[in-house]
C-alpha cells in the first residue's frame, strides 16, 4: 500500500503572526496529523508480508511524522503567546483610559474658559497666541508673556461674547524685531476615553472626540490628585 506524502508535507508551512489564523492553523495541521497517524498505522498494519514497506521510504515516513508532531507543539506555543500578549497589551492599555493627559490638539470650548500649556521662544521680543476655529480660519489673536508656560483662553470676543462653541486650535507665534521666528502648538489637558492599538501604535481617544497619537503626549496625571476639579 502506497501512501502519498505530498499532503503532509504542505502542513509544514510557517504559521501566520496573528492570534486567530495560528488557531486556525493549528486546528487544520492537527486534523492533518491525526490523519497522517491513522493512514501510517493502517499501512503498517495492512502491508503485504510477500512486499514488505520499504524500510527508506517508512523511515521518511516517520520523519514527516516527527515534522508534523512538532509543528502542532509549536502551533500550541505560539496560540498560548498571542494569548498572553493580548492580555499584555489589554493591561497597557487600560493604565491610559480615565487619565488627563497633555499633547498639542484642538481644545473643545463649551463655555468654559481653556487653560492652554504654551512655550513661546525665551530669545523672542514678543509672542502671540493664534486662536482658529474648526475650519482653520483665525478667529482671534492675543498677546501673550514670552515666559509665559500657560495661558487661559477665555473663550470670548473682543467685544465680551463667548465664542461659538466647538473646537479650536491655538499656535503661538514668537517674534524678534516684528519678524515671526517660530510657531509652536499650544497644548491642552483632557481626559483620556478610550485607548486603542492601531498598527505599532497606541492612538488616544479625548473626551472631545481628540484622537492622538501616545507618542505625543508630553505629561500624564490623576484627575481625582491634588487641585484637581
Amino acid at each position: 500500500m502506497n501512501m502519498e506524502t505530498t499532503g503532509v508535507a504542505a502542513t509544514t508551512a510557517p504559521a501566520a503572526t496573528t492570534a486567530p489564523a495560528a488557531e486556525t492553523k493549528g486546528a487544520a495541521l492537527a486534523s492533518d496529523f491525526e490523519t497522517f497517524l491513522q493512514m501510517l498505522t493502517a499501512q503498517a498494519r495492512f502491508q503485504n508480508p510477500l512486499e514488505p514497506i520499504d524500510s527508506t521510504e517508512f523511515a521518511a515516513q516517520l520523519a514527516q511524522f516527527s515534522m508534523v508532531e512538532q509543528q502542532v507543539q509549536t502551533n500550541e506555543s505560539l496560540n498560548a503567546l498571542f494569548s498572553l500578549m493580548g492580555v499584555q497589551n489589554a493591561a497597557s492599555l487600560s493604565a491610559w483610559v480615565g487619565m488627563e493627559a497633555r499633547a498639542v490638539a484642538p481644545a473643545v470650548f463649551d463655555g468654559q474658559p481653556v487653560t492652554l500649556s504654551i512655550s513661546p521662544n525665551p530669545l523672542a521680543d514678543a509672542a502671540t497666541l493664534v486662536v482658529k476655529d474648526r475650519a482653520g480660519v483665525t478667529v482671534q489673536r492675543r498677546a501673550v508673556e514670552v515666559a509665559a508656560d500657560q495661558y487661559v483662553w477665555s473663550g470670548l470676543d473682543d467685544t465680551g461674547s463667548p465664542m461659538p462653541f466647538g473646537k479650536y486650535t491655538f499656535d503661538v507665534e514668537s517674534t524678534t524685531d516684528g519678524t515671526v521666528t517660530s510657531t509652536t502648538g499650544a497644548a491642552i489637558y483632557a481626559r483620556v476615553n478610550e485607548a486603542q492599538i492601531a498598527g505599532s501604535d497606541v492612538m488616544l481617544i479625548f473626551e472631545g472626540g481628540q484622537v492622538v497619537p501616545a507618542t505625543t503626549v508630553t505629561a500624564l496625571r490623576d484627575p481625582a490628585g491634588p487641585n484637581r476639579p
